[in-house]
């Protein structure tokens, strides 16, 4: 029977959610560590991967359950005593042909950060840009990003994919009190778009970067900026099928 999981982790404990094999600390190693503890011996997939240090509120999975498992809410209790940095939210039956990344329509991100320091409890989960920056610039500069771009010029190298065109649905930024917060919705993103998108805004907010030099990254024409956001403010938060 294939399973469909919502799961969240504590992304400051892993060096990513993919199996890397110079190291075991990732969010697949240990749900895969964990499930096979209950004789459950199956790789899982995720709707996407998130770095070292990205955080989830609503990561996806599926994975394959021998016969004998039918009681999803026992194996949810079971997980979720045997990980600590990740939780189990749901688990739900689905049809065979169910893929967590390929069946997926949509997907939000989350990203928030402080201009004043985070404090020691916050530092894990906040980003923190010191500098001030025009809230005006920022919101131009994300708003470039919506529509169907090919993001070739917004993505780490290593990514796996037969196109590097992406469609961003909406992009919202929020501020509440100290915090900023900022929401992508899309049908995809590339491996630390996300990231590489928040970043490029900011240095045009700060007057780092011209929005000119900004659409010529976008179109293709020029790069000129490959820096990456923090990741401790980034959330996958949502997916949609």
């Amino acid at each position: 029977m294939r399973v469909k999981a919502v799961i969240t982790y504590d992304g400051s404990a892993y060096q990513g959610f993919q199996k890397q094999t110079s190291t075991d600390k990732t969010v697949t190693s240990d749900i895969e560590k964990a499930l096979l503890s209950l004789q459950i011996d199956s790789s899982i997939v995720g709707s996407g991967r998130t770095d070292a240090g990205v955080h989830a509120t609503g990561q996806v999975i599926h994975f394959d359950l021998p016969k004998f498992w039918s009681d999803l809410d026992k194996l949810k209790l079971n997980l979720n005593r045997k990980l600590t940095q990740v939780r189990f939210k749901h688990i739900s039956s689905v049809s065979n042909d169910f893929h967590a990344r390929f069946s997926a329509k949509k997907r939000l991100y989350r990203y928030v950060f402080k201009t004043q320091k985070p404090s020691v409890f916050e530092q894990k989960y906040i980003s923190y840009y010191p500098a001030e920056f025009d809230e005006v610039l920022l919101t131009q500069a994300l708003a470039l990003f919506e529509g169907e771009h090919d993001f070739n010029y917004f993505h780490k190298t290593g990514t796996v994919t037969h196109t590097t065109v992406r469609a961003i649905y909406k992009i919202n930024y929020i501020q509440r009190n100290n915090y900023h917060y900022i929401y992508f919705q899309a049908n995809g993103f590339l491996r630390s778009q996300v990231r590489m998108m928040v970043e490029a805004a900011m240095q045009c907010a700060r007057g780092e970067m011209t929005i000119k030099q900004l659409k010529e990254q976008i179109e293709c024409q020029e790069k000129h900026t490959t820096r990456l956001a923090p990741p401790e403010g980034l959330y996958l938060a949502k997916i949609n099928y």
